[in-house]
Formats: C-alpha cells, structure tokens, sequence
C-alpha cells in the first residue's frame, strides 16, 4: 500500500483557496457591463461559473477477487466550470482530487450537461457527467507475522459516471458576483480494472459507487440578459392625398433577430394595401375623404417579446375646384379692332383642365389658355369676356374681364368757304349784284339745296376809297341775300349778313353747316332793318 503525505493534500486545499480567492478578487474588480446588466430586480443569469470547494468521497465497493474494500476520503477538493448557452442549459466541466485515502486515492475529471433554476436568492441544479477516473490502491499488508511487505495496486484510468445537484445561496455583494454553494450531492461510478495479480500488485477489477459531496464558492462571469423585446414604428408618405395618389407606408422595426426570418401583415381601414415586407403601398382610389389608420404587425417567433404593431393615420382629401383669373390686352380698342384673352387657370390636385369663352358681344374663339375677342360689329361700349374653365371630374370655376370698345371722335362740322363776289365793274351801281355774281350764288344755292340743315354767312366788304363804304358794304350783302331769297328760293332765316374789314369792293360767302360754330371775328352784323338799298338796272 502507498500513502502520501497528509501536507501535500493541505497544499493542495491552499492552492484551491487562493484560486477562490483570485476569482473573487477578479469578480470584485470586473462590473458587469451595461448592455448585459438584468433588469433591476430580476434575477441574474450568469453565462460562466467557476466552482472551487471541499469534497468528501463515500466510496461502497471492493477490490475483487482480492476482496478488499475501499475506504472513503474525508479530504478532497472539487472545481468546476461550467458554460451556459441560455438561461437555463450549459455544459460542464469537473475536475475532483481526493489524493490521500486510508487504502487508496483517485482522481476524476469528467463533463457533462448541466441544468439550472433560478429562484429568490437561490439556484437549484441538475448535472449529469462522464470521464475518466485515476485510481490506486487499495493497499494492504500480508498477514503472516514476518516483515509486513506491502501488497498494492499502482494508479490506473478507468471510466467514471456522475449525476447529481445541488443549491447554491447567492451573496449579496457585488452584483451577486458570488454565490455560496451549501451542498452539491453527486452519486459516482468508478470501474478500475488492475489486471492480474504480479508479486506485489494485488491486481484484479473494482466497481465503486460512491457518495460525493462538496461545498464551497461559486463565481460568476458575464450575463445572459434576456433579448430586447421587438419593437416597430411605421410611417406614411405623404400624410395627406387626394383619392387615387399612391401612398407609401414605412415600417422600422428594431432589435430584430438576424438568425430569425421576421414576417410582416399590413391591414388599412380605407383604401386597399399591399405589401408583405416593411414597406407596403396604399392604394386611394375608392376612400372616401376622410383619416385612417394602417396598421402593421411584425413577428419573428412565437413569444410576445417577438411581435409588435404599429399604427400610422392618413388623410384622403376631397378634390378641390380649380381657379381661375383672367385678363384682356389691350383692354380698349376701336371698333372692329380685337384684344387677346389670357386665362390663369390651377388645378390643386393637377387635374388636366379644358377652357372655354363667352362674350356679351363681338365674337370670341379659343379653346386653350387664350382666346381672341373680335369687336366687329360690336356697338361702342363694355364687352364683359367670361372665362370658364372644367377639370376631368366636372368641377368648375369661372372668371370675367372687360374690354372698352371706344367709339369714334364725332367730327363737329367746319364751315367753307364758297364763292366770292366781285362789285368794281360797275362804278355807276357798285351794290348791283350782276350776271357774274348771279352764278356764283346759283352754286350757292345748290350747295344749300344739298346741305338742308346748313346757313350761309354772306359779308360785305367796301374799298378804302369808297365814300360811305360801310353803307356799301352793307347794301352788297343785302343784295346778295336778295337775290338768293327772291330768285332762288332760299329761306332767309338760312342767310347773315355782316359787313368785313376787307378792303375791296367784294362779298364773300362761307358755308355754316349744322353743328358748326362760325367764327365771325371782326365782322359786324348787317341791320337789316335799315331801308333798303336802291335797285339798279340790269345790263
């Protein structure tokens, strides 16, 4: 039989405690990041543990056909790590040194699943493991009274089998960086098969069971914090549309799984929608004016956290009329003359639109943004010009502008000047109206035969020389009214008379048509009640 030294197991407990020791120095200095720290008073799932401890090994077997029994180990030290994959599963690895039995020694190392559940300031667990196991032993003396040679078995690999649990408390300090594991209970089979029996080594086969328990200190590492819940916003452009314009809804979702296909449903309460990704295109044409919701739904799994919905409002205006102004250049023009008509029509919703014109006279033509206006026959004054125009759904507006037809300057008659009499051929009677003078007052009278509204203003004119002259004057304008009344029929009341400032010895006949206004100067009416001037003979 061989034994160690009962040291080298306290070295090996002291080495265990520091390695605690070390973690929990580790765990103390290293916080535990933001973006895995657990919701506040939620408990937390730490995604490495490291387990370091004191075991005991309860061995129940024999070493046979030497029928020797296995002791138990009081003294051993246990360590463990085990790796998480999610809140509740991870794998193990344990490693357990019991070095210094009465009779014998082993060692196991073995891995396996681990299972895990988290209560108030608790963890209950579940592992089961498999590996392999060095053991020695065991030892005895011969039984004959000579010098006790020893009879043992050298260290050996065998396979081991573990399953078991245990609860561990966790500590307030530190984030729950460490948790006091107060009992972990394994049941272990140990197969060792030494082979046959040579001088001193006892050989044969062993099957243990045995009892292993341990207490000590769990250390964790990291975080498993539970994924962000999905969560989804949606938006729609534009926000308001007139019936037919497209619409496009936008979902964004966040903390999506990458691994995960997400699915996503869109539902409108006006209108048609169709879209099976985050984007989907909302079809107006038969809503109503109004505001509506869509609504969008977005899932990657079964679990709630995995799901969201969003909501967005739109609004379907009604169609608005179109307006419209208008105006004419030139805005007056002479009779006949035409002004362009300019119509300033808008669409709100850009609806294609078609014109039309009117006037109240004259004549227009133009079926586009501009119309011609004619004024032919159209009487001196205000033209008002209607404007319309009509969009593809039958909405109207209208608008008016005038146009001035000015009418003509009236031309104010102008007195003419006629004929003029001459009276120095004869000296004898220079007042006698003679053949000469009797045909220019025939075109005279003609011309007041032609003119029936028109009067004549006859002025008499006497030479410097003449003695009496004014009276002269004055008896060859009465002459020559006398003779276009008496011999040609001329109302009197269309003839004045006055004597000129001329000098010579003439009349001189103007034309004074209605309307006209005669400019006499310095020219003096003639009295015509004086006594009439004396007649001379004809030649």
């Amino acid at each position: 039989m061989v034994h160690r030294p009962l040291h080298s197991l306290g070295r090996f407990v002291l080495a265990a405690c520091a390695v605690t020791l070390g973690a929990a120095s580790l765990g103390a200095q290293t916080a535990p990041s933001a973006s895995s720290a657990p919701a506040p008073g939620g408990p937390v799932y730490s995604r490495f543990d490291l387990y370091l401890g004191y075991s005991y090994y309860g061995a129940h077997g024999m070493l046979k056909p030497a029928g020797i029994n296995y002791s138990s180990v009081d003294v051993g030290a246990i360590a463990s790590g085990a790796y998480y994959f999610n809140k509740y599963v991870g794998l193990e690895g344990t490693f357990v040194a019991h070095p210094d039995g009465t009779n014998d020694s082993l060692y196991t190392a073995s891995a396996g699943p681990i299972f895990r559940a988290k209560m108030q300031n608790y963890t209950l667990f579940a592992h089961a493991n498999a590996g392999g196991v060095r053991i020695g032993g065991p030892n005895r003396n011969d039984e004959t009274g000579g010098p006790p040679p020893i009879y043992y078995n050298p260290n050996v690999w065998g396979p081991t089998l573990a399953v078991g649990g245990g609860m561990d408390y966790d500590l307030p300090w530190m984030n729950n960086r460490f948790s006091l594991r107060l009992f972990q209970v394994d049941y272990r089979y140990v197969h060792a098969n030494f082979g046959p029996q040579n001088g001193a080594m006892l050989g044969g086969r062993a099957n243990i069971s045995a009892a292993e328990l341990s207490a000590g200190i769990v250390t964790h590492f990291g975080n498993i914090a539970p994924p962000p819940p999905v969560t989804y916003s949606c938006s729609v452009s534009p926000a308001t549309a007139f019936p037919g314009d497209p619409i496009t809804v936008t979902g964004t979702a966040l903390n999506l799984n990458p691994k995960k296909t997400a699915a996503y449903t869109w539902t409108v309460d006006g209108g048609t929608i169709n879209g099976t990704s985050g984007t989907a295109n909302i079809d107006t044409k038969s809503a109503a004016p109004g505001t509506y919701t869509v609504k969008g739904h977005v899932t990657e799994g079964s679990k709630v956290t995995e799901a969201s919905d969003c909501t967005a409002q739109y609004t379907v205006r009604a169609f608005e009329p179109p307006t419209i102004s208008c105006s004419a250049a030139p805005s007056s023009v002479n009779p006949g003359d035409s002004s362009t008509v300019t119509a300033n029509a808008v669409s709100p919703q850009n609806r294609p639109l078609t014109y039309s014109y009117s006037s109240t006279a004259g004549s227009i033509s133009g079926t586009s943004s501009t119309a011609t206006l004619s004024t032919t026959g159209a009487a001196p004054g205000t033209i008002t010009v209607t404007c319309n125009v009509v969009d593809d759904k039958g909405q109207t507006a209208s608008s008016t502008t005038t146009v001035a037809v000015i009418a003509p300057p009236v031309q104010k008659p102008q007195t003419s000047n006629l004929c003029s009499i001459n009276f120095d051929r004869d000296p004898r009677r220079p007042a006698r109206v003679n053949n000469e003078a009797k045909a220019c007052l025939d075109d005279i009278a003609l011309n007041l035969q032609r003119s029936s509204d028109a009067k004549i203003a006859v002025v008499g004119n006497s030479a410097s020389k003449e003695r009496m002259g004014k009276k002269l004057a004055s008896d060859r304008a009465i002459n020559t009214k006398e003779y276009l009344v008496k011999e040609k029929g001329v109302d009197a009341s269309r003839i004045s008379l006055y004597t000129g400032t001329e000098d010579g010895k003439t009349v001189h006949t103007t034309l004074v048509p209605a309307g006209a206004t005669l400019d006499s100067g310095s020219w003096a009416p003639v009295d015509e009640s004086a006594p009439a001037p004396r007649r001379g003979r004809r030649r």
